[in-house]
């Protein structure tokens, strides 16, 4: 892999460095976000591993410049902040991973080598569509019949979920798991109102109904029969 490492801390980028070029990695190194901007745009990439607080621009205002520039290299973002917020806060702005430090360094190979295979299989999916609604995944603009829809970014990540499962039947488990990061019941209605604002701006004022709560069981939107 070519790999580019944005990462401003002189012990930390040396170690990173070493390590992947020990596993057989091709390695490019910036020391600040400015730099690794450049380097990023002006090159090609298999992955990118960022540090999220950088001298210059920080790690996710450079993954939101990559992303709205339509560059479409997998980003590991690394990070002393590892609260479920700040995990949210770098995956919505379009980073493809986020690792929390300190790591293992051989979870970090890991990481890398599944952003690889997932990059490999969807590079050229940057959108997605149910009957007529479509979600565009690098601007994060979603339409129906060509009317553009405005999401809150928790409402977005619902309804990205749901679309990937287009059809299937999502249970709340589910959506706690892989919408909000929780892996416990918090006990609240906090599925039920988002479920229910998403079915408002995306179902409400057209003929046909596209988000079904399917009793005892759970969610699915897919196209009318």
């Amino acid at each position: 892999m070519h790999l580019l490492v944005v990462e401003d801390d002189v012990k930390a980028a040396a170690y990173l460095c070493k390590g992947l070029r020990e596993s057989g990695h091709n390695v490019d190194h910036a020391a600040d976000g400015k730099d690794g901007l450049f380097m990023a745009m002006e090159n090609e990439y298999d992955v990118i591993v960022i540090d999220r607080m950088l001298p210059e621009l920080d790690g996710l205002s450079v993954v939101r410049t990559l992303r709205a520039a339509k560059k479409k290299t997998p980003v590991l973002v690394l990070s002393a902040l590892g609260e479920v917020a700040d995990r949210v806060q770098g995956l919505n702005a379009g980073s493809d991973d986020y690792l929390v430090k300190p790591f293992a360094f051989s979870e970090l190979l890991a990481r890398l080598d599944a952003l690889m295979r997932r990059s490999d299989g969807e590079t050229s999916k940057t959108s997605l569509g149910v009957a007529d609604l479509e979600i565009d995944l690098l601007s994060r603009e979603v339409r129906r019949g060509g009317i553009l829809i405005e999401l809150q970014p928790r409402e977005f990540r619902l309804l990205e979920y749901l679309m990937r499962h287009a059809g299937q039947v999502v249970t709340r488990t589910m959506l706690l798991e892989n919408v909000w990061d929780y892996h416990f019941d918090p006990q609240t209605n906090v599925i039920d109102v988002h479920i229910s604002r998403l079915r408002g701006k995306i179902d409400r004022n057209f003929d046909q109904t596209l988000l079904q709560t399917i009793r005892g069981a759970g969610y699915c939107l897919r196209a009318p029969d």
